[in-house]
């Protein structure tokens, strides 16, 4: 794998996320219902401890790629994005993101991570697919990703418990096209 390199776009920049990364705003996202309404960690009370203990199971298993979004004006960290498990077999990825500051919402941020991220994993680890998936009512989520040339690929119908009913998974990919090869 890769070493975790910064990648830089208009508005912020990644770089990789570290134990030491994680602070109380941090975890006060994570367990914010508000905020975390779309995660699965959110099943859980988060803690320093238990995100630091997160983040090196990742560097331990060595398939994932785990950034900090950071807005480039501020150097204030509003976000994390993840790629993987990177499978080299089937030369494909997922991706997760998480943007905590809520004053960054609907202003491009997921997109331009999404578009960095994309644009590494295609380019940089030359992989032909990177996937995503999302709750059919998050629809900034899902904007997002098609934003940056996903496609629908389907939909697991009632797939997860929401809101004290079942939710369909809304499932995005975008496979390297001949340009990108």
């Amino acid at each position: 794998m890769l070493p975790i390199e910064p990648l830089t776009g208009h508005q912020i920049y990644l770089k990789e996320l570290l134990p030491t990364d994680v602070t109380e705003q941090y975890i006060q996202w994570l367990n914010d219902p508000s905020i975390n309404q779309f995660l699965e960690s959110r099943h859980q009370i988060q803690t320093i401890q238990s995100c630091q203990n997160f983040i090196n199971e990742l560097k331990k298993q060595g398939n994932s790629y785990f950034w900090g979004i950071y807005c480039k004006e501020t150097d204030q960290h509003i976000g994390n994005i993840k790629l993987g498990p990177v499978n080299p077999i089937y030369q494909r990825a997922a991706i997760g993101l998480l943007i905590g500051n809520k004053t960054f919402w609907s202003k491009g941020i997921a997109t331009e991570a999404i578009q960095l991220v994309t644009q590494f994993a295609l380019q940089t680890l030359k992989l032909h697919k990177v996937d995503a998936g999302c709750y059919a009512t998050n629809l900034g989520s899902k904007k997002a990703f098609l934003n940056c040339g996903y496609q629908v690929e389907g939909i697991l119908k009632e797939h997860f418990y929401y809101q004290n009913k079942f939710e369909d998974y809304t499932l995005l990919g975008k496979v390297k096209n001949r340009k990108e090869q």
